[in-house]
């Protein structure tokens, strides 16, 4: 956490949240997506938005981000996350996954058009337990892909920089820092 502020009711504080706006020249960065052999890739459809929400929900309680954006650790707070992604006027199938493996939905992706144009993770998901296997950078890679096949020369995303190893992640892949922001969040 990057600082907290007393407001004038002792009961109610402010904690601020450094995060970084990383961007990606697509041109530079596309890479096949690979999986381990025992995960699957499953495209977006609109029957599928629960299993997304679940996947959010796995993926992000109990994690910092949960903290930073509330209706990441809750299960209607990603349900409704992902009907609002899925409404958003550039919203990108192709760049919008799910990996699935023999136990079930382990990892999700959402990626829009934003004004631009330019290509915006949503968010990367992958289950805690199933972490450390290459999936999210398969999810990074398949969603650039979509938006490469969309006509974008850029994409972006924004991380919470507390998360060491989403922002690893994500210089490995080739995106760079161009802006540091700080998200309020009341308690």
């Amino acid at each position: 956490m990057a600082g907290r502020r007393v407001g004038r009711d002792s009961t109610m504080s402010t904690t601020y949240y450094k995060r970084f706006r990383m961007e990606i020249d697509l041109a530079r960065a596309i890479t096949t997506p690979r999986l381990p052999p025992r995960f699957s890739w499953v495209p977006w459809q609109d029957s599928l938005i629960e299993q997304h929400a679940e996947v959010k929900f796995r993926s992000f309680a109990g994690e910092i981000d949960a903290a930073v954006f509330p209706a990441l650790g809750d299960p209607f707070g990603c349900r409704r996350l992902m009907f609002e992604i899925r409404r958003k006027p550039g919203f990108l199938p192709d760049a919008t996954w799910l990996i699935v493996c023999s136990e079930g939905y382990v990892g999700t992706i959402q990626g829009v058009m934003d004004r631009g144009p330019i290509g915006a993770i949503q968010n990367v998901g992958v289950i805690a337990s199933y972490r450390g296997q290459g999936l999210g950078r398969a999810l990074v890679a398949r969603a650039l892909q979509g938006f490469h096949q969309a006509g974008l020369d850029r994409a972006y995303l924004e991380v919470t920089a507390e998360n060491v190893s989403a922002v690893k992640l994500y210089r490995d892949v080739g995106f760079r820092r161009c802006k540091t922001l700080y998200k309020a969040v009341a308690e």
